[in-house]
Formats: structure tokens, sequence, C-alpha cells
């Protein structure tokens, strides 16, 4: 069986994240989720800088970004990511709460691969996470040479 691939989760919303969690759980998707706090804390986690320095080689599966960000925010991060060859390969979905045309536009022009607003019902949000899991983490099949984990 192959192995679950990491999801990188980048939400500073405490209660955005336990939704998330629960979501996932409850959709039996059983992927490590990886909970970056900030723009920066993503960014440490990708290129192993700081307290990730020493974490296993690899990319996560996809990238869920949240837009509004302390530190650096979601904009800023999925320029940096696609804007490297080492990282460019990596799926990024924007789920945000964000329906401002700006932000879709802004996202799509710095390669984002989805853009998802959060639904606001549970119910609706589990099933939107179940879809984003599935294909990302499960199904998505990443480039030749990509490395996950």
């Amino acid at each position: 069986m192959a192995e679950l691939k990491r999801i990188l989760l980048v939400e500073d919303n405490a209660n955005d994240i336990e939704l998330t969690f629960a979501a996932l759980e409850e959709n039996h998707l059983a992927n490590e989720v990886v909970v970056a706090r900030d723009g920066e804390e993503a960014l440490d986690y990708l290129y192993r800088r700081g307290v990730y320095k020493m974490r296993a080689e690899g990319h996560p599966a996809v990238v869920l970004l949240d837009l509004k960000l302390p530190k650096v925010d979601g904009l800023e991060v999925l320029k940096k990511l696609k804007s490297d060859p080492a990282m460019k390969s990596i799926p990024v979905v924007m789920l945000t709460s964000s329906r401002e045309e700006v932000d879709l536009v802004a996202s799509y022009d710095m390669g984002v691969n989805a853009y998802v607003v959060k639904p606001v019902d549970f119910t609706d949000f589990v099933g939107a996470l179940k879809k984003l899991g599935l294909f990302w983490a499960v199904i998505n099949e990443p480039p030749p040479g990509a490395v996950r984990s």
C-alpha cells in the first residue's frame, strides 16, 4: 500500500483548524496534517528552516493555504512557492473566506491550483474538505521527479 502523503494546512484561525481536522477525520482521510499558523512558519516548514530544519525531506502532497495570515500573507507564500523551481509543482489550494474578486484573480495570476471559499455550514465544509483531500492527497499524481512525503 502506498504511503499516505502529508498535507500542509496554513491557517491562523483555531476554529478553522479544528473544523479541518474534524472534517478530515469524518471523511476517514488519515493523511498526516502539519499545521503552520502563519505564512512565515509555512515557509520555514517548506524550506526546512528554524524548528523544521531537521524534518524529513520531501514536499507535502498539497498545501491548503489561507489568504489572510499574520507575518507573511497567503499571496506572498504562494508567490514564493510558485516562483521557486524546486517548489512550483507543489499543489496549492487557497482555502479562504474571501470572496473578493481581486483575491481570486491575484491567486490565479500567481499560480494557485484551486481557490475554494470556506463554506460557513459545517456539513458543507466537511463535504468540501472531503473532495479536496481525496483529490489532492489521494488521487492526484504529482509530476515525475517530484518528491512527496
